[in-house]
Order: C-alpha cells, then structure tokens, then sequence
C-alpha cells in the first residue's frame, strides 16, 4: 500500500464529502478510493469511517487521524516546496475556498491570464456559499470581513468594497433619482429578508471608520418588492429595471462601466467590507501558492481602498 496516497484519498473523501467525489476530484475510479481508505483501515487495525447509505461520518478514532493525516500531508508540501523552490517554474493542483460572488463576478474573469501566466498550475474552485473564515482544507481562502481578522493564519489584503445602492437608468427615469436616503421610501427596493433589518438600514456618508463619518441616517424601509439573500437575484432584478438594491462595487463595476446600472445617492454608502486571501501558517509555502497570492494581488491591488467604484468614475467623496 502506497500509505502517502491513501492519507491523500482519506483526506479528499472527508472533504469532498463522498467516494464518488474524492474519486473525480483525484481522476480514480471510486473502486481504487474504496480500496485505498479499506487498506488503511485494514493497515492501522480501526475503523476510520462509519458508511451508510446516505453520508459518511468519521469514527471517534477516524477524526484523531484526520487531524493529523492533514498535518503530515502539509509537512510534506512544505519538504516539497523548499526542494523546488528554486528549480522549475510553479506547477501542481491548487484547491481554493471563495465566495460565489466574488469567483462569478471578478476571479472568473482573470483566470485565462492567470493560466497564461502559470499553464502548469490546475485549480479547483469550491463556492459554497458566504465566507467569513480561513478552512484549513483548502491552500487559499478568499474570504471578507467587515472587521479586522483574528486567526492563525496568514492573511493579505486585496481590496475594500462598498455596498452602494443602484438602479437601472430606465427606472430612475420612470421613477425619479432619490437625491436623500429618506427618499427611498417612494421607491421599489430589493433586499435582504426582513428578519434581518430589524433594525432599519443605516447609511454613512463620509469616511470609513467612525472618526471620518460625516453623517449617517436610519431609514426603516417599506416591504421591500423583492427579499432575497442571493446577491445574484438582486442584482439581475436590478438590471432588468425592478427597482433599487444594495450591492458590493465588485458585483455592479462592469454594469457601471457600461451604463446598464447607476449609482443612486452617490454621497452615501451601505457600509464597507475588506476582501482577504488567506492561507494557513507554514514555513514553507508552495511556489504555486505564493503565485496565485501574489496574482490576486496584482489583479486587486492590495490597498485599503475600493478600486472598482474608481474605475467606473463614481468614488464615495
């Protein structure tokens, strides 16, 4: 038994969740995984994973030897990328966690060139849903904060992004531009379910952190037209003209730049997020790691500062 390839598999089956998954992703046949994780069973004398018929589940024994299986696999990715370190040019299987969102609206569209640049290095996206926090599972996490991080783990900067609201021109044009948040009330709005605005929406004028604030109202809005927590429903609602939304700059810059969406209430903003790359604290990363971190960062500039409102012509004051 190739013991460093079944600690392989074992991982990947927990982290795809399935055989069947672990199999595609690794290009076996789901026989060769079964067989592999069945070996290390059979090689430790325990059972590492409880099978039924509709999800796995890891023994008491099986999460102890995961915790370290991933350890020992980073040991030797590290051993691995301080031998290549200065040979060859960056190559391998790169796993990266982002939020839908951000992988639709900005990484897709960046990614040719970072395959131009880097052809040896294969990745494998997961978008799961919101991401708040680094996983360990993955070489890179792409998450965003409205605070600043805390963690083991290593984290770079790559841009700030505001949440602006908009419409489309040919709304404002039936329905009026707003030129106060307390104008919203005569307005269709799309937002997020109810439960969650308790409270009202705030929105800030001026800087960015409570020092430079200018000004801020609470506006408690009507029964919104459409309640969704899917940021792609809004913001499609919002290009085909149903109303007015709340939308991070990273989402809506291409529709600014083309004219199909307008920034309304242009002195005022929702509130403001930092997106991160980050990637768990190793002495040695690999060179295929260091590459896509330092890509990331060329592409977004790694600046406390929102670059997609500035390049569609429409910064907060």
């Amino acid at each position: 038994m190739d013991q460093l390839k079944a600690l392989r598999v074992f991982v990947r089956v927990i982290d795809d969740g399935s055989f069947a998954g672990a199999a595609r992703s690794l290009d076996l046949a789901p026989a060769v995984v079964t067989r592999l994780v069945a070996e290390l069973e059979e090689h430790l004398g325990a059972r590492l994973i409880n099978r039924t018929t509709r999800r796995l589940a890891l023994t008491e024994v099986g999460e102890a030897y995961l915790e370290r299986a991933r350890r020992i696999l980073a040991e030797v990715e590290e051993a691995e990328a301080l031998a290549s370190a200065s040979t060859n040019e960056p190559r391998g299987h790169l796993r990266v966690l982002v939020p839908p969102a951000i992988a639709v609206h900005q990484l897709a569209k960046h990614l040719a060139r970072f395959h131009q640049q880097y052809p040896h290095i294969t990745l494998e996206l997961h978008s799961p849903g919101p991401v708040d926090t680094l996983d360990e599972a993955f070489d890179i996490t792409i998450l965003s904060s409205r605070h600043p991080l805390e963690g083991d783990y290593v984290a770079r900067r790559l841009a700030r992004t505001e949440v602006i609201m908009c419409a489309a021109p040919e709304y404002l044009e039936s329905h009026g531009r707003p030129q106060h948040p307390r104008d919203l009330k005569g307005h269709d709005a799309m937002l997020p379910p109810m439960s969650e605005l308790q409270r009202g929406i705030v929105f800030l004028r001026g800087g960015h952190d409570d020092d430079t604030v200018q000004d801020s109202f609470t506006g408690v809005p009507n029964r919104p037209v459409l309640s969704t927590a899917s940021i792609d429903t809004n913001y499609s609602a919002t290009l085909h003209g149903l109303g007015i939304a709340g939308l991070p700059s990273f989402v809506i810059a291409d529709a600014l730049l083309e004219g199909a969406l307008e920034r309304v209430l242009p002195e005022w903003r929702l509130f403001s997020f930092t997106i991160w790359a980050a990637m768990p604290t190793r002495k040695f990363v690999p060179a295929r790691t260091r590459a896509f971190l330092d890509f990331l960062l060329s592409v977004f500039g790694g600046e406390d500062r929102d670059p997609w409102l500035a390049a569609a012509g429409c910064p907060s004051p």
